[in-house]
């Protein structure tokens, strides 16, 4: 499946680039264990991306060269990427805007593979839209290989113009499970969820607890999850939402959230949402788009109940094992919600089918196969090539 750690004889080592923007928490993540996975099988790896994803990610401390490369099509930042993948057997994008400006460095240089992975959708309106479009066209056409995190993201990469589009679904790492410890909230009959320190901070002891956590952003759905608040006030006792994330709607989501007295905490940007988890009754995910939501994929693996719209990737990720509602639904999701909430054994039911369902995601280990096996169809057609 994989090429072995130690090159054949009068062969070197496969140089695989890894071009990174920005980084969100799902591909930093993902390239961090992209990279201890194929530096361990000897193939090695330069990471170019802004200095604050080396600073988040450690890519060093897997094993990898780090390049500090901005997330930018400027002359300057081209040439300091193409001087990086001089000596590259194949360069590995992750995102559009990342694959165009590593096609951009390549400038269609002869022999030198452009593999992309398409991990989430930009979201764009008006004008806006039509370069979001532009910038899928320019990566999918770029493109050698093309792999989409969910059917949805490779339907739209074919139809974008790609060559060679398949599904790789990417594989995070999986987080500590928290241990908790106290007593069962009073509200809560089934006796499993334990109050915790975090919850204890939250001020949501003897109350249900809800869980958030995403960027406070338009295309996340926070206005229709607070308006889905207003249907929980009036319950006794009355559940709390906790929501954890920094972004652009800040401000509006606190005047909301004070002007209408809704039971809910902005937390701010976190690094503890495994504990988050551990403390939470259910999970809410109410985001217009998802490929291979991390949050989801984090409570599905904690055993926490999960809410989440119907969009994207997440049915095909989450499968049975969460209640879906569609998109900006705020009734269906204050229903699906406070349904839960009433039923401790569909709560119990759905902590096991999540857990059933995360254990047949693919694991590090095998999205590095796949990946790597990718590398080696590629360099295998470029070594048969004719010589130009």
């Amino acid at each position: 499946m994989s090429s072995t750690p130690v090159p054949p004889l009068g062969q070197s080592t496969l140089h695989a680039v890894q071009v990174l923007g920005r980084g969100s928490s799902g591909s930093g993540a993902h390239v961090r264990s992209l990279a201890a996975g194929l530096v361990a099988r000897g193939v090695r790896v330069t990471v170019c991306a802004p200095q604050a994803a080396e600073r988040a990610y450690d890519f060093t401390g897997a094993g990898a060269r780090f390049v500090s490369a901005e997330a930018r099509a400027d002359p300057s930042a081209l040439t300091a990427l193409r001087a990086v993948c001089a000596d590259a057997d194949l360069v590995h994008a992750h995102g559009l805007r990342a694959a165009v400006r590593a096609s951009l460095a390549l400038g269609g240089r002869h022999g030198t593979p452009l593999v992309v992975t398409w991990h989430t959708s930009i979201h764009a309106e008006g004008a806006r839209a039509q370069l979001v479009r532009l910038t899928e066209r320019r990566a999918a056409r770029a493109a050698t290989v093309l792999l989409g995190a969910c059917s949805e993201l490779v339907e739209r990469a074919r139809k974008r113009g790609a060559r060679d589009a398949r599904l790789a679904a990417v594989a995070v790492p999986e987080a500590e499970p928290s241990s908790s410890s106290g007593t069962a909230p009073a509200w809560c009959d089934d006796g499993e969820r334990r109050c915790t320190k975090a919850r204890a901070e939250l001020g949501a002891v003897g109350r249900p607890l809800l869980l958030a956590v995403g960027r406070l952003e338009p295309w996340q759905g926070h206005g229709p999850l607070l308006d889905a608040t207003r249907a929980w006030r009036d319950l006794e006792p009355q559940p709390l939402l906790a929501l954890a994330g920094e972004g652009n709607e800040r401000a509006e989501l606190q005047r909301r959230i004070d002007g209408e007295d809704l039971p809910v905490r902005l937390l701010g940007r976190r690094e503890d949402v495994t504990e988050l988890l551990a403390a939470a009754d259910v999970a809410v995910l109410p985001s217009r788009w998802e490929a291979r939501a991390l949050f989801a994929q984090e409570a599905l693996r904690a055993g926490v109940p999960l809410v989440a719209t119907a969009v994207g990737g997440v049915p095909e990720l989450v499968g049975e094992a969460a209640e879906l509602v569609p998109y900006g639904d705020a009734a269906a999701l204050a229903n699906a919600v406070t349904r839960l909430l009433d039923a401790p054994e569909r709560r119990a039911e759905l902590a096991a089918a999540g857990r059933a369902q995360a254990a047949t995601w693919p694991t590090e280990d095998e999205t590095v196969a796949q990946v790597l096996s990718i590398y080696d169809e590629l360099e295998d057609r470029r070594r048969s090539a004719p010589r130009r």
